[in-house]
C-alpha cells in the first residue's frame, strides 16, 4: 500500500498543527471516537489529538488520547426513557399509528410502507380512523 506524501504529517505542519496520518498508520495510543466507545471510553471533553486521512484526502477522523478518556456514563432510567421517546418517533408511522421495529422513511414517503401504498380516499379514511 503507497503512502501519499500529503497524508503523512507527524508534525502537523501541513494541517494547521494536527499531526495527520494516513489510514492505519497512526499512533497506537490514538483511538477514534468509535475504537474509544468499543472500549467502554468517551472523549470526555478533549481535543483531537491528531488525524487520520482515508479515501485518498477526502475523508478524516479525529484521534483522541486514551490515556485522557473517560469512562461512558451509564445509562440512567430518564436517558433511556427520552431515548425511547426519540426512537418512537422515527419508528411510528403518523396514519396507522403502528410503531415498528425500524427507522421509517418518513422523508421520503411520509408514512410507513403500506401506507404510503394506500390512494388518497383510502389514506383519508385511515386518518379519520385513528384520529377518532
Amino acid at each position: 500500500m503507497a503512502v501519499r506524501a500529503s497524508d503523512l504529517d507527524p508534525s502537523g505542519e501541513h494541517h494547521g498543527g494536527l499531526p495527520t496520518w494516513p489510514w492505519r498508520y497512526a499512533d497506537p495510543g490514538l483511538h477514534t471516537r468509535r475504537q474509544l466507545r468499543a472500549l467502554g471510553l468517551r472523549p470526555g471533553g478533549q481535543e483531537p489529538a491528531a488525524q487520520v486521512v482515508c479515501r485518498k484526502g477526502r475523508r478524516i477522523a479525529y484521534l483522541y488520547r486514551i490515556d485522557q478518556a473517560l469512562p461512558v456514563r451509564p445509562m440512567t432510567p430518564g436517558r433511556a426513557a427520552a431515548l425511547d421517546r426519540a426512537m418512537a418517533a422515527r419508528q411510528t408511522c403518523p396514519l396507522c399509528r403502528t410503531r415498528y421495529d425500524a427507522c421509517l422513511p418518513l422523508k421520503t414517503l411520509g408514512s410507513c410502507v403500506p401506507c404510503s401504498e394506500l390512494s388518497d380516499d383510502e389514506r383519508d379514511q385511515l386518518a379519520a380512523l385513528t384520529s377518532a
